[in-house]
């Protein structure tokens, strides 16, 4: 079997046998597929670096969005493992959004993606700087990097 490029050399763990194109294409295609939908990266990008958002601060975060949507993003990202949901038994009730560690593992992925991005659009020193360091990324608080060194493993 074939390895589609020098640094993809193994499937996840349980699997041995190298990647081949196909394999590779399957798995970046049910990666992608955990993203679909037009707010799930948008409400993931509020809750990088560790934040901890209530419902009610996600719909203003992110006014564009219907309380019917945000509601199935939210329950879509929890199903994926990618959100942690917590309810507090509290009147009136409070509902807290926060990325699991597989979550928070996406950061670093996405600061790639944005500077992969940049490099086609010509972008210089506003979306990624020249020592190639994360992408910083616009939230409604300002500009934040993923942190460094918080997550070492991608897996559930």
């Amino acid at each position: 079997m074939t390895r589609t490029h020098e640094e993809v050399s193994r499937s996840p763990a349980g699997k041995s046998e190298p990647w081949t194109p196909e394999t590779a294409a399957e798995a970046v295609s049910e990666a992608l597929a955990l993203l679909e939908g037009r707010w799930k990266l948008r409400i993931l990008f509020h809750l990088f670096g560790g934040k901890v958002l209530r419902y009610s601060e996600l719909e203003r975060a992110i006014p564009e969005v219907s309380q019917k949507m945000l509601a199935q993003q939210l329950r879509k990202l929890e199903s994926d493992g990618l959100v942690r949901r917590e309810v507090f038994g509290e009147v009136p009730p409070r509902v807290e959004y926060r990325l699991t560690e597989w979550g928070q593992s996406l950061c670093p992925v996405l600061d790639a993606l944005l500077q992969w991005h940049a490099r086609r659009e010509g972008s210089d020193a506003e979306t990624a700087d020249a020592a190639g360091e994360a992408v910083a990324v616009s939230s409604g608080a300002g500009r934040q990097r993923c942190p460094e060194g918080q997550v070492d493993d991608a897996r559930r």
